[in-house]
């Protein structure tokens, strides 16, 4: 059984849920660590008042006993505490009132889901694409990634992400143990490892913010403890970096993915590009650099899974762009909907998550079993293979 996951619910409904299925029975499930994966996806300087409203927390609903997964699918749910100044907006049963009542939507906005969705569906209240299509589900995303990041904690993996760059800020970059990493991002308001250009992003993004304007940026997710092998080159649809972009690229507002060095490899000569391969007896098999991050044909070499997300500017904006009402067909400017003027930090922890769950599905595809204890079996016994090679 291959591990997958669905998510429904709208931005502004009830709740949000997930259902996920393929997990081993035996797992220890830590609910306050999975609540605290989805408190940081709020934080982040440059948030807008919704995050101030919500307190996201999981609560699961099948598929546990005792702090246990049981084999069983396993269900969660995320309650929208704004839900109660919806609740008429957003009823499932019919509803008289008139289009202000219901807060119909009829101005698209430019680089948002609005428009694409009305002619795709033949939806005339655009309120109907934007509340699926807004970022909010990617809440859940965070809680089934949680959920995989727990997974690969049990085999030694772990996981950090960092902001390298809002608009023209740059962050420097520096090479750090993966625990420092965590330790240094998550005490920072825009999750970079240097108090400077904290600074000087928080100034930016108040700019940016009074400007009535949005700024997007860059990302990076680092994995390690990666065992080799994950993955495969016999099939285009079996390369877990293409997964991996695939995912990335599936975040809402995520217009680019690059592995290891990604662009910079089209730059410079193939012998500042690969990675040289090496044998000693304390580290079997292993590369002099990390430049194609971890993967070689598709596959997982061993090395950091080094991955980077680029982020657009969020669309909804204060000082609306020009659109098109769809009623009337004439020029208007696109209706507003509360927003953030920089959610970079909080991609960044959204990147993690969705990376964490590639990398989990890949692991079970290679050594799954119906219990963590089958795993752990089948882990040891090719890890002893790959000894003796």
């Amino acid at each position: 059984m291959s591990l997958r996951y669905l998510t429904a619910g709208e931005t502004h409904g009830p709740q949000l849920t997930a259902i996920v299925e393929g997990l081993p029975s035996n797992m220890k499930v830590d609910f306050e660590e999975l609540n605290f994966q989805l408190h940081r996806r709020q934080k982040g300087y440059g948030r807008g008042r919704r995050m101030q409203i919500e307190k996201d927390t999981a609560e699961f609903v099948g598929g546990i006993r005792h702090g246990y997964t049981t084999g069983a699918p396993v269900a969660l749910v995320v309650e929208n505490k704004d839900w109660t100044h919806w609740r008429n907006i957003m009823n499932i049963e019919p509803i008289e009132g008139t289009d202000e009542e219901k807060r119909r939507v009829h101005r698209p906005r430019p680089g948002h889901a609005d428009l694409n969705g009305g002619l795709k569906y033949n939806l005339k209240d655009l309120r109907n694409v934007l509340e699926r299509s807004s970022a909010r589900e990617t809440t859940v995303r965070v809680a089934v990634g949680a959920i995989a990041r727990q997974l690969l904690a049990e085999f030694g993996i772990q996981i950090a992400g960092r902001v390298l760059r809002i608009g023209e800020i740059e962050a420097p970059y520096e090479e750090l143990p993966i625990e420092e990493l965590r330790s240094r991002t998550e005490a920072s308001s825009v999750r970079v490892t240097d108090p400077e250009t904290e600074k000087k992003m928080e100034a930016y993004i108040d700019q940016i913010k009074k400007d009535g304007d949005s700024i997007g940026g860059i990302v990076e997710c680092v994995v390690e403890g990666v065992p080799v092998g994950l993955g495969s080159y016999v099939q285009y649809d079996r390369k877990l970096d293409g997964r991996i972009a695939q995912a990335v690229m599936s975040i809402n507002a995520f217009k680019g993915v690059e592995i290891g060095i990604g662009f910079e490899a089209g730059t410079i000569p193939g012998s500042q590009v690969h990675d040289e391969i090496l044998y000693s007896e304390d580290k079997g098999y292993h590369r002099a650099s990390n430049r194609l991050g971890g993967f070689e044909g598709g596959v997982t070499n061993g090395m950091p899974v080094v991955v980077r997300g680029v982020m657009k500017p969020i669309p909804t904006l204060y000082k609306p762009l020009q659109s098109v009402d769809i009623d009337t067909k004439e020029p208007f400017t696109a209706q507003v909907e509360r927003s953030d003027a920089c959610a970079v930090p909080a991609a960044s922890v959204v990147m993690e998550h969705v990376v964490a769950w590639e990398i989990a599905k890949a692991f079970l595809e290679k050594f799954g079993g119906d219990s963590i204890e089958e795993i752990r079996a089948n882990l040891e016994n090719y890890n002893a293979q790959l000894e003796r090679y």
